[in-house]
Formats: structure tokens, sequence, C-alpha cells
């Protein structure tokens, strides 16, 4: 401190009224709270739905265009996707309802009738075939509700199939999904054509350019397939959330506001109550310079008490949201929430900072002799 005689005499000023002080700073540090919890709040969200969702951005589904009455897609029209389409997996796929039993257990399932489930699926029991001939694949929630794994039997609509394999469970949702599916051979699911053709690729860019290349083969001379790129979801949800961020960060600013006025109210006191003091330093030959330093290192040591308690603050209830809540650490200890504590941190400083600023400039001003006199 002696090094430092402005932050001693920044530190000894504050000191003077405690009570005072204690309450500027806790303006300040409710405010920091408000808004990195608030931002890391909104950001859990945001991460914990992209999480969700998957990889769905990446697939584009393809199905007939009902409103021109096409109710199926042909095997040459799949043809004329996989020519078209580079760097994507095309998967058609045949859909109808069915009941699946085992003993005395049974469930109404989606049937897909698709012919290389290695390609999309991975199995969690048993071995996916590069070409699905026989057997019935399950997916998770229906080998669990009905209790069957590899080597059991189930019947389908009158017909008997071993299971081959059940599926990995899906934590994501998508067309794709078949957690509540059985895969079967394309020739046991009814219908010459498909109900659906799904196009999945590595990255966005990859299905959208495909998505534009299966629109202009197919819907040349007229709509007889629709395209529907998942991404259009994930883009919509992502400016949702955006919008949701953007608003509760602008609830905490609020706080900072309010917390920046109670800062200069503490300063703007403190430099009525030390007028004589701050005339008396001026006549001995401090400097103005000097005296605006000191004043704006009072409003900063309040800035920086509460931005610091705010931070801690924050970190535990970010803590307590782990603890109380399903949220995954993974998702928690994302670096894009350290913004949010550096954006509250920063905002809390510079909101002290300025609202010392006109008190700082008032004190440093003021004449030796006016304040001497008075």
């Amino acid at each position: 401190m002696v090094k430092f005689p402005a932050i001693f005499v920044a530190r000894r000023n504050l000191s003077r009224n405690r009570f005072r002080s204690i309450l500027a700073g806790l303006g300040i540090l409710i405010a920091v709270v408000a808004i990195a919890a608030l931002g890391i709040f909104g950001n859990v969200l945001s991460l914990g739905a992209a999480d969700a969702l998957g990889d769905i951005g990446n697939e584009v589904v393809v199905t007939p265009n009902a409103d021109e009455g096409y109710e199926e897609i042909s095997q040459r029209q799949v043809q004329s996707i996989e020519r078209v389409t580079d760097d994507v997996t095309v998967a058609p796929i045949k859909t109808q309802r069915g009941l699946v039993t085992r003993g005395t257990a049974s469930t109404a399932s989606q049937l897909f009738g698709i012919e290389d489930p290695a390609a999309i699926y991975e199995a969690a029991e048993g071995r996916l075939p590069d070409r699905h001939t026989q057997g019935a694949i399950l997916g998770s929630s229906v080998a669990e509700q009905l209790e069957a794994g590899e080597g059991n039997v189930v019947t389908i609509e009158e017909t008997t199939y071993r299971v081959i394999a059940v599926l990995e469970p899906v934590e994501s949702f998508g067309p794709l999904s078949a957690d509540d599916a059985v895969l079967l051979p394309e020739s046991a699911v009814g219908g010459s054509g498909y109900e659906q053709v799904v196009l999945r690729g590595g990255e966005a860019g990859a299905t959208s350019g495909a998505a534009e290349a299966v629109r202009g083969e197919l819907n040349a001379r007229e709509e007889r397939i629709d395209v529907f790129e998942l991404s259009e979801i994930t883009d919509e949800i992502d400016e949702f959330f955006s919008l949701l961020q953007s608003f509760l960060l602008g609830i905490g600013s609020i706080s900072l506001v309010i917390a920046g006025v109670s800062i200069l109210n503490v300063m703007l006191m403190s430099t009525v109550e030390r007028r004589e003091e701050i005339g008396v330093m001026r006549a001995v030959g401090v400097k103005k310079g000097e005296v605006l330093r000191m004043m704006l290192i009072e409003a900063g040591l309040l800035g920086l008490v509460g931005a610091v308690g705010g931070v801690v603050v924050s970190i535990l209830l970010a803590a307590g949201l782990y603890l109380g809540t399903t949220v995954g650490l993974d998702i928690l200890l994302d670096p894009t929430n350290l913004f949010y504590l550096a954006l509250a941190f920063t905002f809390g400083i510079a909101v002290s900072l300025l609202s010392g600023l006109y008190p700082a400039w008032k004190a440093a001003s003021e004449r030796p002799v006016d304040a001497l006199r008075d």
C-alpha cells in the first residue's frame, strides 16, 4: 500500500463509511450475479437443446408430394436421388404400423423396411447386416418393453422373426430415430415404393447442397416430392434462444444500472463530505489529476469487490444448477459459459468507474479557495 498511496487513501476513504460502501458493493454483486447467472442459464438452455437435437441439422427428408397426388417415392426416383447426391448417405425407408408381440407382452411400433441398416444405425447387441434380408432389429425402447434381446423370437402381424440385433438408444430425435421402431427387410413391409428417403451428411452444408440437387432433379417439371431440410428447425431454435438470451441479459443489465446509480450516490456523498479535505490537498500541491485518480480508484475498488463477489456467487449458483437438475457437467463447463462470467465481471467494474467519473471530476475541479472557504 505504501508503494501505491492512491490505493491506500481510496481504501481508507471507503472504510470511513463502511455500511454505505458495503451497500454499494452489494448492489454491484447482485447486478453481476443477475447478468452472469441469467446469461449462463440461457446458454445452458441453448446448449441443452442443441444436444437434444443431435445431428438432425445434417439430415434432409424427402417425401412424396401428397398435395399433387403422389403417395410414394419409386425405386427409379431413389436411383435418381443417389445419382445427383455426393458425400451423403441415402436411406430409402418403407414404413407402416404393426403390433409386435413376445409371449404375453406386446407393443404397437413403427415398422421400418430398410435394406442397409448398418449405414445409419449402430447395434448395442448383435451385428447389423450390410444387406438386411431376414430377421428383425429392435429399437432400444421396443426391446426394453418386450424384454427381448439377440436370439429371441418376436411375432409381427402373425409373422415370426428372430431378433438379430438391438439398436443403440438414440439421445436425439429425428426421422431416423428408431428407439420405438422395428427394422425389417424391405420385402416384409408392404408397398412397392418408399414413404420417405432420408439424406444424411457429415456436415449441414453437404446436405443443403444435396437438397438443392434433389429438387432440381425430381421437381424439374412438376412438384413430385417435398424436400424438408431439418437445419431449418435448428436455425429457428437457435434464433429463439438467441432472443431469449438477449432478453435475460437485458433484465440483468437493469440491475447493473441500479447498482451504478448507487455508486454514483456514494461517490457524490463522499465528495460533499470531504470537500474541505480535498481543498486542503489541492492547496498543498496535490494535482487535479491525482485527485481524479484517487476518486476513480475508490469507485473501481467498490466495483472490483462487488464483481469478484458476484462471480463467486454465480459459480456457486451454477454448481447448484448441476446438483439440483439433470443438466450435464459437460454443458455446464462449456467454455461459452465463461464468456458470461467475464462479461458480467467486466461490466461490473466498467459501470462502477463510469458512475464514479462525474463525482471524481467534480472533486478534482473544485477550486481550493472555494472548498476551504466553506
